[in-house]
């Protein structure tokens, strides 16, 4: 058997624990131009509590340097829930099983479907990274004063996993920095700072680039292994020739303050 079908075999065969996307190393991620998770710590340490959104099986939240004795995190996919309790709950960190909210580009103005299951006014700091999120529901949980700081990824941000693989990029809502600040605004939360930029993931294989796409699957929704064999052996020639295979995808970054009269 072929190095190349080796590779797509075990991409096949490789489960996915938890949210970790490493794939034990294969698979690296550049620094964005801002540090997330420094503004998170930065704010942690002078709030009396944190609400993680969308914590996955808790790696991040787990190794944040900083967590107010009072951390809750939230999970919407329930085989991530039993993995971030288990990892979590060590740490005094408690996990709630949600109904996720529907992707932010899908929603109406005005929509309210995800109601998280906390009292108004529940939280001083919550924190999302990569989630979807209802504006007015994040606006109703944080008390006066309160700050919600997010990392998303923008809707265009598989446009190169799409042109490595040959594949025609599908239409798609926009969700773009400026249609998050309008929901949040709309919401009544005034925005302190923001900006775009981009990271790039390094595939150190195929069985790395085709294992991602797999357990990924909004990456590249038409995406299947054997659907794109032909592609999937032209980047494996190109990396075996030229190194890992780069892909970037864009994403931006927002705080956001609800007033202390509101």
């Amino acid at each position: 058997m072929s190095s190349f079908e080796q590779l797509l075999r075990d991409a096949d065969a490789r489960p996915l624990v938890g949210w970790d996307l490493s794939c034990d190393g294969r698979i690296t991620t550049t620094a964005t131009p801002w540090n997330f998770e420094a503004a998170v710590v930065r704010h942690a340490r002078e709030s009396p509590d944190m609400l993680d959104m969308g914590t996955g099986g808790g790696e991040w939240l787990s190794a944040l340097a900083y967590r107010p004795a009072r951390t809750v995190a939230t999970e919407g996919w329930a085989p991530n829930v039993a993995v971030a309790r288990e990892r979590l709950a060590p740490l005094g960190v408690e996990v709630v099983e949600v109904e996720g909210a529907d992707d932010n580009a899908a929603q109406a103005p005005g929509d309210e479907d995800a109601r998280l299951p906390f009292a108004d006014a529940s939280f001083h700091l919550v924190v999302n990274r990569h989630e979807s999120f209802v504006a007015r529901d994040v606006h109703r949980i944080l008390g006066a004063g309160g700050r919600f700081v997010t990392q998303q990824v923008a809707s265009d941000f598989n446009a190169d996993c799409h042109a490595l693989l040959g594949l025609r990029m599908p239409a798609l809502p926009r969700w773009q920095l400026d249609t998050a600040v309008d929901q949040l605004t709309r919401a009544g939360l005034v925005i302190e700072r923001s900006e775009e930029g981009a990271e790039q993931l390094s595939f150190d294989n195929i069985g790395a680039f085709a294992w991602y796409l797999k357990h990924v699957p909004y990456v590249c929704p038409g995406f299947a292994i054997d659907g794109c064999r032909a592609a999937l052996e032209r980047l494996h020639a190109s990396i075996q020739d030229s190194g890992p295979l780069p892909m970037r995808q864009k994403l931006f970054w927002l705080e956001a303050v609800k007033p202390a009269a509101g």
